[in-house]
């Protein structure tokens, strides 16, 4: 079923990419030729690329997104982790023995095995400790491998499940190079935030297929070429708007499931900036154990976003 729906959301995607062959007033470039010859500014293309260079160190940091090998989820009472053949949760790296994983009344422990090495927190491990997830105000972080390999603990849909990081991982030691459209000003929008009532939720379903009311702030409305568009907002860092959205590009040019956005916090009176040159690639385009919420279909556009990161290939 899980699948069932993932396939849908990823053909809804690829079909709105495909729609129609001619170009329209809503497509970048469509009636807009002037705005795609403007030369940008050098100052503006310097801070595009120290942002697509800040965005690159951090996936390349050792426990970045390029450095998941593994997400197992928690399905049984108690289960024995490590790298070894008869563990229940067998991990990509680390010791053949690390620990007993146990569920109790709503809460994981772990007990780590005494010749495992393992850190908690950044101390040496010394006993059974409870593991609190990544939406905690502490969550914790187990370590192995001398700090190579990181452990956490995630929910998702009502699950839990093992997050692993390994600053060997294939996907980060053999990362490619990201690929942009050029800096183009005329992409960094001027937009306008229209609140929703307090409270107001908007269901988001992830590239697993499952589904959780994520807080739904209010609605961007911008304008291209003329042409009025709405983004569904989810909540962002320091007060500021993450999007979610797939667009005439996504499958063609652009990675099939969408692409991610972040803006500031709206101004008082509602106007807030969209700059599109830095959509960026969901977590699960370098990796198979992400779990990317995918658009909702609010926020399917029917135009060509030609900014931003383009589709990536994995080495």
């Amino acid at each position: 079923m899980e699948m069932a729906r993932l396939c849908a959301w990823v053909l809804v995607g690829l079909a709105l990419a495909g729609c129609g062959a001619a170009p329209s007033g809503g497509e970048a470039g469509g009636g807009d030729v002037a705005a795609a010859a403007v030369a940008a500014d050098p100052a503006f293309v310097a801070a595009q690329e120290a942002w697509r260079a800040e965005r690159r160190a951090d996936l390349r940091r050792p426990d970045g997104w390029a450095s998941l090998v593994g997400l197992h989820w928690i399905e049984l009472p108690a289960h024995y982790v490590g790298s070894g053949p008869t563990a229940g949760i067998r991990l990509a790296k680390g010791p053949e023995r690390m620990g007993l994983l146990q569920q109790q009344r709503g809460q994981v422990f772990f007990t780590p095995e005494a010749d495992a090495r393992l850190t908690v927190d950044g101390e040496p491990a010394q006993g059974r400790f409870e593991l609190f997830p990544e939406s905690s105000p502490t969550p914790t972080v187990i370590g192995f491998d001398d700090g190579r390999g990181l452990v956490t603990l995630i929910e998702r849909g009502g699950r839990k499940a093992l997050r692993v990081k390994h600053a060997e991982a294939e996907t980060l030691v053999r990362m490619g190079e990201l690929d942009y459209w050029p800096a183009d000003p005329s992409w960094r929008i001027q937009a306008r935030f229209v609140p929703h009532p307090p409270g107001r939720t908007i269901q988001i379903v992830d590239i697993l297929g499952q589904q959780e009311a994520q807080p739904n702030p209010g609605v961007v409305e911008f304008e291209r070429d003329g042409v009025p568009y709405r983004l569904e907002a989810l909540e962002g860092e320091d007060g500021g708007l993450f999007l979610v959205f797939a667009d005439r590009t996504s499958g063609h040019e652009s990675y099939a499931a969408g692409r991610y956005l972040s803006t500031a916090a709206p101004a008082a009176e509602g106007s807030v900036v969209v700059d599109f040159n830095r959509a960026y690639n969901p977590p699960c385009v370098f990796s198979d154990f992400a779990t990317c919420p995918l658009p909702p279909a609010e926020n399917r556009l029917d135009l060509a976003v030609t900014a931003g990161e383009k589709r990536y290939a994995r080495p």
